[in-house]
């Protein structure tokens, strides 16, 4: 009895926590956040190379990859211009280039019907969180392959006043040197940190840790 009433109240404190938001949880998307953009996809030279999450990735099979979503989130992907949808876990992040905002795994893309055309105009819709999801942000100012490149961006990052770090990381079996700055609580501090940097003409991305 003692111990059935002990995990009662831990279940009941575990609940206050979460919706208190003592869990330190910010900007987490619950089910039915939506965002739209465009999406990419990658296959051949990543297959068999292991993902942001550990797993190893399947071209073949059904995933994708985001900046800012946490690892695990299961979301419905929609080609808006022709209707067909997929159901896809988040496993990886990226993209990297442009605006993207989702990289789509090639099994999921021909699902979409977008692998010949590279890119499409999506919706994303969370369906579901991992129930203890929790995200850190920091500011990435790029992943170069050459450390001269990464060391000069530092510079210019400390020239204006802030103390970024390089680090040096294998993604996919390749070496990067990538330029990074700060941690942060919540994605609206990130975002407002990074809209500071882009008006002095530096451009940089919110990343998820």
């Amino acid at each position: 009895m003692k111990t059935k009433r002990f995990f009662s109240l831990l279940l009941a404190l575990s609940v206050l926590l979460w919706a208190t938001g003592c869990a330190h949880i910010s900007r987490i998307p619950s089910p039915g956040w939506q965002e739209k953009g465009t999406a990419s996809w990658y296959g051949e030279d990543f297959h068999g190379k292991t993902t942001s999450s550990g797993e190893v990735y399947n071209m073949y099979g059904l995933s994708a990859a985001h900046k800012t979503l946490p690892l695990g989130t299961k979301v419905k992907v929609t080609n808006l211009s022709n209707g067909k949808s997929v159901i896809v876990p988040i496993n990886d992040r990226g993209p990297f280039v442009g605006n993207r905002i989702i990289d789509m795994s090639y099994g999921a893309a021909k699902e979409l019907d977008m692998v010949e055309a590279g890119l499409a105009e999506v919706r994303i819709e969370v369906l579901d969180v991992p129930l203890f999801a929790e995200n850190k942000y920091t500011l990435q100012f790029g992943a170069y392959i050459d450390n001269n490149n990464a060391s000069v961006m530092a510079e210019k990052i400390k020239s204006m006043g802030y103390s970024p770090s390089i680090e040096e990381v294998m993604v996919h079996d390749k070496k990067f040197y990538r330029v990074r700055m700060g941690k942060f609580d919540n994605m609206d501090n990130a975002e407002k940190m990074a809209r500071k940097f882009e008006s002095s003409g530096v451009t940089c991305i919110v990343m998820a840790l």
